[in-house]
């Protein structure tokens, strides 16, 4: 792709509407944007497999994974004052929720404006001013004065997902986005970014790119497209939270315009060494930029894939700043040093050196 139909498609993989469990409209437009260069097929949870065309029987796979959903919620109940007692899904803490603008998809499909309710601090108590509610005490405010309006008017009840209603803006000057979601929607762009460079192109292994669900749940897709796919080598396309406005310079390990981070542990995943080593030395070779960090927190679809076959699996991680918020910024430049590590792999990549990621 051209540099201004990234943009584009970044934009637009940004302001969809996917949260866990609800993937239904980005799952729309990842197809609709694939599926001149890729066959295309969606299962009963809403995981996507979409295999490039030139694919041919009895060759190796490489499974490509990025997941569908972002952190949101759902609505549990409506309070008799017509407010809405919700869950998140995901990720959340507590800290970054109140006063967010949310759009709930109601029982007839229509997207309702609300926010996260706060009082105002005319009316807080000094224990209230200076401390965060929990969730379970938070509500979000669509304009209903009733739990009756709420449900009937409004057609919003229990089991309606509420999303983060935050538009994406690109700054050429400054090469970076500002927008939600772009966990892992930026995965999910160069995986299809990837997929899009090798249309007509014969490599010595099949390419599927599977775009998982409910991942911020409990990696669930991802233990069923890795049962489906039964890869050879997976290399996962994961946005990744940076660590570079707030951990001292020698040991920040995930920064902007700094290139895609190289996972080497966190808590649910170690890598193939060798592989991930491979990847390494690809990188220095094509003059592409990465980091490499050590985690004690977090997890991604890696560990899935990896447990279900053993296949070797790395991590290729879009830095991201303020993940698992509302408000995110990532560069340009990490993404497509991304999309190009990727492509140098597949390119690369033998029977023989695949083999060698199992020989110790």
């Amino acid at each position: 792709m051209q540099k201004q139909q990234e943009i584009k498609m970044l934009k637009a993989f940004s302001d969809a509407n996917s949260t866990s469990g609800f993937e239904g409209e980005f799952v729309k437009l990842f197809t609709a944007t694939v599926q001149d260069f890729a066959d295309v097929k969606v299962d009963g949870m809403l995981n996507v497999y979409a295999s490039k065309k030139e694919n041919k029987p009895g060759r190796p796979v490489i499974q490509l994974d990025a997941h569908s959903d972002a952190v949101g919620f759902i609505t549990q109940a409506v309070r008799p004052n017509g407010m809405i007692k919700f869950v998140p899904l995901g990720g959340w803490v507590k800290y970054n929720i109140p006063a967010l603008r949310v759009k709930i998809k109601n029982r007839a499909g229509e997207y309702v404006p609300g926010v996260v309710a706060t009082k105002p601090p005319h009316f807080m108590t000094a224990a209230e001013k200076n401390n965060v509610p929990d969730v379970a005490d938070m509500s979000i405010d669509v304009g209903s004065s009733s739990r009756a309006e709420t449900i009937n008017d409004y057609q919003i009840d229990t089991g309606c997902p509420i999303f983060v209603d935050v538009k994406c803006e690109y700054n050429e000057k400054s090469g970076l986005f500002f927008g939600k979601d772009f966990d892992d929607r930026f995965g999910a762009a160069a995986m299809a970014d990837v997929l899009d460079n090798l249309k007509g192109e014969q490599t010595a292994f099949n390419v599927v790119a599977a775009l998982s669900s409910q991942e911020e749940v409990g990696l669930r897709g991802a233990y069923v497209t890795a049962r489906a796919v039964k890869p050879d080598l997976a290399i996962v396309l994961e946005s990744c939270p940076a660590d570079d406005t707030f951990t001292p310079e020698w040991l920040s390990q995930t920064g902007l315009k700094r290139g895609p981070m190289l996972r080497d542990m966190d808590t649910s995943f170690l890598p193939n060494p060798k592989f991930q080593q491979y990847a390494c030395d690809l990188a220095d070779k094509n003059n592409i930029p990465y980091t490499r960090s050590v985690r004690t927190g977090g997890g991604q679809d890696g560990a899935a894939i990896y447990y279900e076959n053993g296949a070797p699996t790395i991590v290729i991680g879009i830095p991201v700043r303020y993940e698992h918020s509302p408000y995110c910024f990532s560069a340009y430049s990490d993404f497509k040093a991304s999309v190009d590590l990727a492509l140098a792999i597949i390119r690369d990549l033998t029977k023989e050196k695949l083999a060698s990621f199992s020989q110790f």
